[in-house]
């Protein structure tokens, strides 16, 4: 009956396809398959308790919710749109592409901007949005919603593909205690030799990609207001 420890992956599959609760669906899969392992329900909440604990760090991002809340609502969004909108002929390819160029210069310095909640979803959006508002109008909520991803995908873009161009990243460091462990005669300095050309790659296709999404854009909406 070993198979039956396997029930946990069962759970998991079912409650995915069902669309119910992520994190509930897990914490069910872990606690049935701890009692069928024969594990009690108390050494269970140990188990969860202790994984929480040692990991708790990974939930410190909540703590900043409530400041980009208040920021939001005393005007952080506002200020950033009134900022576009001073800055004449950006439109929102180019406003993604200065950031991705921005959060790669940050990765370069090891300067972290911390990522979609605290610096895209209150400043980079509105900044992205407000610049299609402002040279075609109002624009489709299909589009609004591909702007979001958009500038999602920059931060994404930016921070992972040029994250290992600071001689003192994590991954550099990673990446050159497991080679040397394995033999490989490497150091620090040329796994970021390695990772500039990639992070220049990422860029020059973003901003390819971002040219694009502004003819696709200047084409449906004309160039003045939302006209045709």
């Amino acid at each position: 009956m070993e198979w039956i420890r396997l029930i946990g992956i069962a759970i998991i599959v079912v409650g995915f396809v069902l669309k119910l609760d992520t994190i509930a669906v897990v914490l069910i899969a872990a606690i049935v398959t701890g009692l069928v392992s024969g594990i009690s329900f108390v050494e269970i909440l140990e188990i969860l308790g202790s994984a929480f604990v040692n990991n708790r760090l990974v939930t410190l991002f909540f703590l900043t919710l409530p400041m980009i809340g208040l920021s939001e609502r005393f005007g952080l969004r506002m200020q950033a749109t009134n900022l576009i909108q001073k800055l004449k002929g950006l439109t929102s390819g180019r406003m993604l592409t200065l950031y991705q160029f921005i959060r790669e210069i940050a990765a370069f310095f090891s300067i972290r901007l911390q990522g979609h909640t605290q610096f895209v979803r209150p400043i980079v959006d509105p900044m992205v949005q407000a610049a299609a508002k402002l040279k075609y109008g109002e624009i489709d909520e299909e589009d609004r919603e591909m702007l979001k991803a958009k500038s999602a995908a920059s931060d994404n873009f930016g921070n992972f593909f040029a994250q290992n161009t600071f001689i003192a990243a994590s991954g550099v460091l990673m990446i050159t205690g497991t080679m040397k462990s394995l033999g490989y005669e490497i150091t620090e300095i040329a796994v970021v030799q390695a990772s500039f050309p990639i992070a220049i790659i990422a860029l020059i296709l973003a901003a390819l990609n971002n040219l694009v999404t502004d003819r696709q854009m200047a084409r449906k909406y004309g160039k003045k207001g939302g006209r045709k």
